[in-house]
């Protein structure tokens, strides 16, 4: 699992998420990239992490990829590189979310974001599904030093409530820790997208599917 950006708060929260699958019989192991901007909350940062991420995968040694940032930043090009399957967290949630539900609706970190995955929805051919997507209004850095869980909780009601979600995505690889107690509080699935994105490419690894590259 690569997360593209380069905080290691980040990496080490994605990693408490995941000790659900210890035991599974696969070895998860989480890095971060160094020369990356410390939160991908940009057009121009997608674009920064991409060569970065080419890199990174051009010498890892693993059975299956998961790029672990919600703007799946390029995922075709690096499937095009890469022999190994290779699954994108935002992708991931949405699948996991089609089956769980009619419509989703995503908890965002800002703005930018929530035109970022408008964009990407309508490239998958799944902006139809989406109820609703509302943002945190914080960066990466503040989400990490902080407890946001009555915040999040407030997003998941509106969304729930007044855009008729009847699953919720957490949009962002930092607000995994909050996945528990807000489907405890909404009463609806909630998806992490770091767990959907593993669970797939375990998946993946299982039934031995090749990637689409060299």
């Amino acid at each position: 699992m690569i997360n593209p950006n380069s905080s290691k708060e980040v990496t080490r929260s994605m990693e408490g998420c995941l000790r659900i699958f210890d035991g599974n019989g696969h070895r998860i192991r989480c890095v971060e990239l160094e020369d990356a901007p410390p939160g991908i909350e940009t057009d121009d940062h997608v674009s920064e992490v991409i060569p970065l991420l080419l890199d990174a995968v051009s010498t890892a040694r693993a059975d299956a990829i998961v790029i672990s940032c919600f703007s799946d930043p390029g995922i075709d090009r690096i499937r095009a590189a890469t022999n190994l399957p290779v699954a994108g967290i935002a992708e991931a949630a949405y699948l996991a979310a089609l089956g769980l539900g009619k419509r989703f609706g995503i908890v965002s970190l800002g703005p930018s974001s929530i035109v970022r995955h408008r964009r990407y929805l309508e490239t998958l051919k799944l902006e139809r599904r989406l109820a609703g997507d509302r943002a945190l209004g914080m960066a990466i850095v503040d989400l990490v030093a902080s407890n946001v869980v009555e915040r999040v909780a407030r997003i998941g009601a509106a969304l729930r409530d007044e855009d008729g979600a009847d699953v919720v995505i957490l949009g962002c690889a930092g607000l995994g820790s909050y996945r528990a107690a807000l489907q405890a509080e909404l009463g609806l699935p909630v998806i992490d997208p770091v767990q959907a994105g593993v669970a797939l490419a375990c998946t993946h690894a299982e039934l031995g599917y090749a990637g689409k590259g060299r």
